[in-house]
């Protein structure tokens, strides 16, 4: 895996947080609060609610603090055409590039999910998704689609839909069937499977409004 820096790290477990609903849209971020959690000190926290604000997921002062943008309901059908394109790009590097070690660590989070859920875990089973989907498109060594990639997720009502009633067993699924392509070296399944996973989320999600 690419090396990542302190700032990096950090920027990476705040979008977990927000992603999975942890940090609620709205809810302000304090440095001090991270700092703290994380055993940091105050600089790598600001530098990564900096990285953040560029990426849409905070706004505000990074000096004293930052809140967590609204997910964009106007343009939720946009990004998702944007989804489907660009995510469909990193399975398929995916599927090109993923060794036995890298299958096995998919599995592995596969499997932590399906249990989040089944012991009614939703946070839990939130930030596992995120991290099994973060990991998957590591593999593709694609960093400046997957960083136009996570621009989107900003802005995309993950918390919404992985709430929704249903949406995990559906999930656990469709995680399996994007393993299965993967396993063979199977790009053309492996960017079906993921079209469907996405747009069963959006599914979902208009269903709800």
């Amino acid at each position: 895996m690419e090396y990542r820096t302190k700032e990096e790290q950090v920027a990476d477990y705040l979008r977990e947080r927000i992603i999975s609903g942890v940090y609620q849209r709205g809810s302000r971020l304090k440095q001090a609060e991270i700092a703290e959690q994380l055993n940091l000190s105050i600089t790598p926290v600001r530098e990564a609610l900096k990285l953040l604000e560029a990426e849409g997921y905070v706004s505000g002062d990074s000096y004293r603090g930052a809140r967590v943008v609204p997910f964009d309901a106007a343009a939720s059908g946009e990004i998702l055409s944007l989804r489907l394109m660009l995510e469909a790009q990193l399975v398929r590097g995916a599927a090109e590039r993923a060794t036995s070690e890298d299958l096995a660590e998919l599995r592995a989070l596969a499997d932590e999910f399906a249990k989040a859920f089944e012991t009614g875990n939703r946070a839990m089973a939130r930030g596992i998704n995120y991290r099994f989907h973060r990991r998957m498109y590591d593999i593709a060594a694609m960093p400046q689609t997957l960083h136009f990639v996570q621009i989107l997720w900003a802005r995309y009502p993950f918390d919404l839909i992985n709430a929704a009633q249903g949406r995990g067993a559906d999930a656990v699924k469709e995680h399996d069937e994007i393993l299965d392509a993967l396993a063979s070296g199977d790009a053309s399944a492996a960017v079906l499977s993921m079209r469907k996973h996405i747009e069963s989320g959006w599914t979902v999600l208009k269903e709800m409004q």
